[in-house]
């Protein structure tokens, strides 16, 4: 059977990228990483749920501590305020430097230790905050990157089913394959209810209402 290594943050958009690839037919090898953010604990706890979800094969949790250390970003910087104004032009003080270039590099090896024949990110270009790594032209390049990076015989392809799609589109998927959004997190600032007002939440409240469907999760606005 063909697998696919799934990068799951524990947001809405990888849970339906991963659930996608389940459709598809491959078995998922799910893949969290824990990296200093501010939500960590509540993305780790949804992770968990959507990979029992999924009934993933294997499931790794991987700590990058040295995110901290670099900082540069309001999600790994605690000294650095995450946005409530809205979506800005440009690219937003919660980019974290390089991060799925990192997150992509990690999954190659998985994927390369178990012969996966594909790696799939849930990267949102169109409907998003404007993070430079999200976009369609780097993650093949990534692809491009990893292939001659690695042993002859592995042939990698990065799938990202959402590239294209908005957040209400996004929902919609959701719904129509099965996806337990009540199992997924956005909010870059809260685990216990979820801001409203930070850009994750404001594109997921938009999509959710695009879609003429309510968000299941709790709210503090």
């Amino acid at each position: 059977m063909k697998s696919a290594v799934c990068i799951i943050s524990g947001g809405m958009d990888s849970a339906v990228a991963a659930a996608l690839a389940k459709r598809d037919g491959y078995e998922l090898i799910a893949v969290h990483f824990n990296y200093g953010q501010r939500t960590e604990a509540k993305e780790l706890e949804c992770f968990r749920l959507l990979a029992e979800d999924l009934e993933a094969r294997e499931r790794y949790e991987i700590d990058l501590p040295f995110f901290t250390q670099i900082g540069a970003s309001a999600l790994t910087d605690p000294s650095i305020e995450v946005p409530t104004e809205g979506i800005e032009a440009g690219v937003p003080v919660t980019y974290v430097p390089f991060r799925n270039g990192i997150f992509l590099s990690i999954a190659a090896a998985i994927a390369e230790k178990h012969g996966a024949e594909a790696i799939v990110i849930g990267v949102v270009e169109e409907d998003s905050s404007g993070y430079p790594d999200c976009r369609e032209s780097y993650i093949r390049a990534m692809e491009r990157a990893i292939n001659l990076g690695t042993k002859e015989e592995t042939r990698i392809h990065i799938e990202m089913p959402l590239v294209h799609l908005k957040k209400s589109e996004i929902v919609s998927t959701a719904l129509e394959i099965g996806v337990d959004l009540s199992h997924t997190w956005s909010c870059y600032r809260e685990e216990e209810e979820a801001c409203g007002v930070c850009d994750s939440c404001r594109l997921r409240l938009q999509g959710f209402k695009k879609a003429g469907v309510k968000d299941p999760i709790p709210y503090r606005h």
